[in-house]
């Protein structure tokens, strides 16, 4: 290199990295090399603390309003103790690096902070954080968290209080496994489901809050408080996760199975699992993995690690080894192109997939994901699949179709937190464009989901065809978007419901139902395009819902909200109902 070159290179060099940090596209920062990639930044805390912030707050500003951008990144921290103000926003996922929340202290926030007019939250999706213990600087400080769908806060450590939401309206969300201090509260929030934690209090919240197997939950005053209560959580596998291990390296942790539990799964520093060290895993990127190369490292026995970005699929991922781990960080997005399903798996006990998004593609797919083909019939109950953080797309990043997003044949699957979402705004958000029938299908027996968020689609939100089925809270909005009563029926009903039984069921239970219409039609005659039934069931002793919220907004609205018991819902209406009061 000629000396007189080298003032021009680091002008260059400085203004790559004034773009990176002043919102450019594909800003590609990493705080340290890593196995995995630049989108992975990996932060120590021996590193200056100003120039961790500084790549924090660009981060920050170029993904808080980025909501179908394509960008991903995972921000890992490694044991020890950092003063920083962590902000998570879109596609982006915060997560500590010890075996237990504690071992990454972090003297500041952890925090979904970013609103749109008025405080609102109501889109603020696709990011999580988990596995840090937060110090708030003072005891006036306070905690935010505010977010909606598909945003979960898990295996973390609050010495303090937590706010859901800013102020304004909110569609919330998630906090599993974790531990909060102080008051953990909503204000204008729609609904929150808390599985597993431990909370000093709970305050606050509109219209459904539905607590499993919580410490400190809110009381059972339903109708007048829509609180929700189950006390036991009867089968779960926790969220298996990325530390670093004795040897300095990187394992996966998997949390052993567990059955009735109260409170967090970490806090004696016991937790039961397995270790897996990183080199049983194929590290796959986007750009170079195809679903030809994912396939072949899966018949060689390996694990999948998908990191940050979007994958084209021209073929099925098939998963055809029992225990195999496919787990996602910082929100990887696969995206089928031939019209066929993105990742299917046999029949098989112990199958884990976890943190990834799935978008329908451009030509219509029969699903996104599936559980075990058709007629699968196997016992899995000693050895359940799982699914954890897990969701699909319907439109808003590219205009794509699916017929249905995610098909659950295999029996004993745990779901732990999904958001199946057709969207209903952004790209293709047409009623004739982004078409899809149905966010789940059910058709293993003795599935049991864990907060359930199912939006938008064109027939039955949720179609349960499986035995001895069991879901933990409910949040579905029915289509905005119905062209009118009369391209919206079924057969001789008005509209579908969103949770529908199958008649030949005969042992069916869920808790916590909130379900919204907020048509943005009226048809001819007054008042409007209208829903039935919220949830249709057979009236039978073994079909059991417990605590039913439906909510009217724009026009129209839902007669029932479950068959034909209970009280309608108009427009601008929100009801409270218990079938059992009833006895349907």
């Amino acid at each position: 290199m000629k000396w007189f070159a080298l003032p021009i290179l680091i002008l260059i060099l400085a203004g790559i990295y004034w773009i990176g940090f002043n919102g450019g596209p594909g800003m590609e920062i990493s705080a340290a090399q890593s196995i995995f990639g630049p989108k992975v930044m990996v932060f120590d805390p021996a590193k200056d603390q100003g120039e961790i912030q500084a790549i924090l707050d660009g981060l920050h500003k170029q993904q808080k309003h980025a909501q179908f951008g394509e960008e991903r990144y995972a921000l890992l921290f490694k044991p020890g103790e950092y003063d920083l103000d962590v902000t998570v926003d879109y596609h982006v996922e915060a997560a500590g690096l010890g075996r237990v929340p504690g071992d990454v202290r972090i003297n500041g926030s952890v925090q979904s902070v970013a609103t749109t007019h008025t405080n609102n939250v109501t889109i603020m999706f696709w990011r999580s954080a988990s596995n840090f213990e937060v110090h708030p600087r003072s005891t006036e400080d306070l905690i935010y968290w505010a977010v909606s769908q598909a945003a979960p806060y898990r295996r973390m450590h609050i010495l303090g209080d937590l706010q859901f939401d800013k102020g304004g309206w909110a569609s919330g969300g998630l906090l599993a496994n974790s531990i909060v201090e102080g008051n953990a509260r909503l204000t204008t929030g729609q609904q929150w489901f808390t599985r597993n934690s431990e909370l000093g209090s709970w305050s606050g919240g509109n219209w459904n809050r539905t607590f499993v197997g919580t410490i400190g939950a809110a009381t059972e005053e339903w109708p007048v408080k829509p609180n929700t209560v189950v006390q036991r959580t009867p089968v779960i596998r926790e969220k298996p996760f990325l530390l670093i291990d004795e040897s300095g390296g990187y394992s996966v942790f998997v949390p052993a199975l567990a059955h009735s539990t109260h409170g967090v799964s970490w806090k004696d520093g016991k937790e039961a699992g397995e270790l897996i060290p990183i080199n049983a895993f194929h590290i796959a990127f986007p750009g170079t993995d195809t679903a030809a190369s994912i396939n072949e490292a899966l018949a060689s026995g390996k694990h999948i690690l998908f990191t940050p970005g979007i994958y084209s699929l021209e073929e099925t991922i098939r998963v055809s080894r029992e225990n195999t781990i496919i787990l996602g960080i910082g929100l990887p997005t696969l995206v089928p192109t031939n019209g066929k399903t993105a990742l299917a798996t046999d029949d098989l006990p112990g199958i884990i997939l976890s943190g990834m998004m799935f978008d329908a593609g451009l030509t219509e797919s029969p699903s996104l994901l599936e559980i075990g083909p058709p007629g699968s019939n196997r016992d899995h109950a000693d050895n359940p699949s799982s699914l954890h953080d897990i969701y699909c797309r319907v439109g808003g990043a590219i205009p794509g179709t699916v017929e249905t997003c995610l098909v659950v044949n295999s029996h004993d699957v745990i779901i732990d937190h999904t958001w199946l979402w057709r969207a209903d705004h952004g790209a293709g958000a047409e009623w004739e464009v982004n078409k899809a029938k149905h966010g789940i299908v059910v058709n293993g027996d003795d599935v049991t989901i864990f907060g359930l968020f199912n939006e938008h689609f064109q027939e039955y939100q949720t179609l349960w065809n499986g035995e001895r089925g069991r879901t933990y809270f409910y949040q579905s909005e029915i289509p905005y978007d119905p062209p009118s009563q009369d391209l919206w029926m079924s057969g001789e009903t008005l509209g579908y419901a969103s949770y529908k039984v199958a008649d030949h069921v005969e042992s069916h239970h869920a808790w916590g139902l909130g379900i919204y219409s907020f048509f943005g039609v009226r048809a001819d005659s007054d008042p409007g395009v209208r829903l039935h039934s919220a949830i249709e069931g057979p009236e039978k002793p073994g079909i059991q819902f417990t605590h039913i919220t439906t909510f009217a907004g724009r026009y129209g609205g839902i007669n029932h909200p479950i068959n034909d018991f209970g009280p309608r819902t108009d427009a601008k209406e929100l009801k409270f109902f218990d079938p059992a009061s009833e006895n349907p």
